[in-house]
């Protein structure tokens, strides 16, 4: 296809996801738990945007010398005219088989995008060490993206980029206004029953203002409300599956027998399906597994601090570096802390901001490469020099 009609069956399938915007959604909530309203106000409507953006890149990629230092990866790779093979996570494939259907609906040709829908030991594995597989984009846990690097080294060096796992911190400072930062922290963390790789999982406060803090975050814990995703006004549905479900109460009983505060919750919501009480915890030591490992469940670790060299080195021991959040009302103490914070994103007095055009991705064990703008663009095309001898050229 032309740039210029890549471009057009692109914007044709953002369409396509905005008239059917309400299923969408509807298939992301029967996928994950997330409550319905979430998808159809939020990420629907986010993946239109990012379409969007992709769409209008088609027919402006040159031959240039530039310097530069899930379906995330389809709108990038198909404005740049790349057959893609999308393998879905095994626990939530139906969107994007749905989506696949309105691509080929919005003009894409047969056989540019394949979705395989599998485990990853067999479906995944057998991708990334397939030697017919130019490049692997690959979101999820550390542990599974350091399987898919070497995998596609012992292959053909094929280039990877990865987005891996978090465990971002929140650094709520003496000036901060608390109301707000125990709002947004309390977001930042439990949003999507935090099965959020980006995920606020260790909030630091201010020696100052800590006890305050605690007090009025166990608060808005309790007001949280739980229940059928489907359901108006329903804030947190349940955990993805059975051995997630397992596995976060497990982290909720270390915690408290390595002596961590238990202020609220930290047991099943009601008698059936995979809800978690929305969890705090105050009085955590780094050295807790709460502090240090990505549980991907609804639990807040709150953590004290006395001053911003403290904080900074602590935030920064962490294994992995996605994303963080500062609160504070001070130009140099944000100047500072988005500096020396060694993550991917920073979000100051805000949580969870995304734009299609701004680059999203993590430093360390959180993956290397960027989604999104025009970062990710560089991600899915090959640079090619040509030389070629002229005779007699008529400028000589």
């Amino acid at each position: 296809m032309t740039p210029y009609k890549r471009s057009r069956m692109i914007l044709r399938f953002a369409d396509l996801l905005e008239k059917h915007n309400d299923e969408i959604a509807a298939l992301e909530t029967w996928d994950n738990g997330k409550p319905y309203e979430q998808a159809a106000k939020v990420e629907v409507p986010l993946m239109i945007r990012l379409m969007r953006y992709h769409a209008g890149w088609a027919d402006k990629i040159h031959g240039l010398t530039v310097p530069a230092d899930g379906l995330h990866q389809v709108g990038p790779a198909l404005a740049c005219g790349n057959n893609i093979v999308l393998k879905t996570a095994e626990q939530t494939p139906l969107s994007a088989l749905y989506l696949s259907k309105l691509l080929h609906e919005a003009g894409l040709p047969p056989d540019v995008l394949n979705v395989v829908s599998g485990y990853g030991p067999t479906a995944g594995a057998a991708l990334a060490s397939h030697l017919d597989m130019g490049k692997l984009a690959f979101t999820g846990s550390t542990v599974t993206g350091n399987s898919v690097l070497q995998l596609a080294a012992g292959s053909n060096l094929k280039p990877v980029t990865l987005e891996l796992g978090g465990k971002s911190p929140v650094i709520v400072c003496e000036d901060a206004n608390v109301d707000e930062a125990v709002e947004l922290a309390h977001f930042a963390l439990f949003f999507n029953q935090w099965q959020c790789c980006a995920a606020c999982s260790r909030t630091f406060v201010h020696e100052s203002i800590y006890d305050e803090f605690v007090e009025k975050a166990k608060t808005r814990a309790l007001r949280r409300t739980i229940g059928n995703p489907f359901k108006a006004g329903i804030e947190q549905g349940p955990q993805i599956d059975s051995d997630q479900f397992e596995k976060i109460l497990r982290y909720i009983r270390s915690g408290v027998e390595n002596a961590g505060t238990l202020e609220t919750g930290g047991e099943r919501f009601g008698n059936e399906g995979f809800f978690i009480k929305p969890t705090v915890f105050s009085n955590v030591q780094d050295g807790m597994l709460i502090a240090q490992d990505e549980i991907f469940g609804p639990v807040q670790s709150i953590l004290k601090f006395k001053d911003l060299d403290e904080v900074i080195r602590r935030a920064n021991a962490a294994s992995y570096g996605l994303a963080a959040g500062v609160f504070t009302q001070n130009l140099d103490t944000t100047n500072t802390l988005t500096r020396a914070l060694r993550v991917g994103t920073v979000w100051v007095n805000c949580f969870d901001v995304f734009d299609a055009a701004i680059p999203f991705g993590g430093y360390t064990m959180s993956g290397h490469g960027r989604e999104k703008g025009m970062y990710s663009l560089q991600n899915y095309l090959q640079v090619k020099a040509v030389i070629a001898s002229l005779k007699n050229p008529a400028w000589l």
